[in-house]
C-alpha cells in the first residue's frame, strides 16, 4: 500500500516507516501462518494468492485516490457515501443479475427475526466506518492501514490469551516483530517527504 501510494500517489515516507511497515507486516504473517503437510510439490501460485495481490494492489490504489481526495480536501463523511453508494451500485447489479436478490429477499420473509439483526449490523457497520473514513481523511490511508491490521492482530492475540490457547514460537517471534514495527514507527516514523 504505501509502496503503490508513494509511485502513484506521489508520497514519500522516510525509511523508517516503511521498514516498521515491513516488520509489521512479516510479524502477522508469521503468526498468522498455518502449518500444512509438505505435499513435496513445493510452493504452487494458486487461485489464493492471486487473489490476495489483487486485494493488496487494489487497497494500494484505494489509498492513492484516498490520499489525493485528502489533497482536495474532501471530508470523512463524503467520502463514506461516495463509497457506500458505489458498493450499493455494485451490489445491487450483482444481486439482480445473478438472481440472489429473490433468495435472499425470500429468506428474510420467512426468517423475519432476522431483519433486526440486519438493521443492528448496518448500524454497526456505519459506525465502523465512519471512524475508518475520520481516520484516512485526518491521518491518511497509510495510518488507517497500519491501525486496522494492529487492530486484529490484537484481536486475535487477545482472543488467544483469553481462551487460554498457547502460541508457538513463531507466533511469538511474529508477536515481537509487530510490536518492533509499531515502536519503531510510534518512535521514528513522523516524518513524511513530499516527492
Amino acid at each position: 500500500s504505501s509502496g503503490i501510494n508513494a509511485e502513484y500517489g506521489g508520497k514519500r515516507y522516510n525509511l523508517i516507516k516503511y521498514c516498521a511497515v515491513v516488520l509489521i507486516t512479516i510479524g502477522v504473517a508469521l503468526f498468522m501462518y498455518k502449518d500444512g503437510k509438505d505435499d513435496g510439490a513445493g510452493f504452487t501460485f494458486g487461485a489464493g494468492e492471486f487473489l490476495l495481490l489483487t486485494s493488496l494492489t487494489l487497497d494500494g490504489l484505494t489509498g492513492v485516490a484516498q490520499e489525493k481526495m485528502r489533497v482536495y480536501g474532501t471530508r470523512a463523511h463524503y467520502m463514506m457515501m461516495s463509497m457506500n453508494l458505489a458498493a450499493l451500485s455494485v451490489m445491487t447489479l450483482g444481486l439482480l443479475v445473478t438472481g440472489e436478490i429473490w433468495h435472499a429477499s425470500n429468506f428474510c420473509l420467512k426468517n423475519q427475526t432476522i431483519i433486526p439483526e440486519i438493521i443492528t449490523f448496518g448500524f454497526a457497520s456505519a459506525l465502523g466506518q465512519n471512524f475508518i473514513f475520520i481516520t484516512v481523511s485526518e491521518f491518511g490511508p497509510l495510518m488507517c492501514s497500519i491501525m486496522t491490521t494492529t487492530r486484529k492482530f490484537f484481536t486475535i492475540l487477545g482472543s488467544v490469551v483469553l481462551f487460554g490457547n498457547t502460541l508457538m514460537t513463531r507466533q511469538w517471534i511474529g508477536t515481537m516483530i509487530v510490536f518492533s514495527g509499531l515502536i519503531m514507527d510510534n518512535i521514528f516514523g513522523k516524518t513524511i517527504k513530499r516527492a
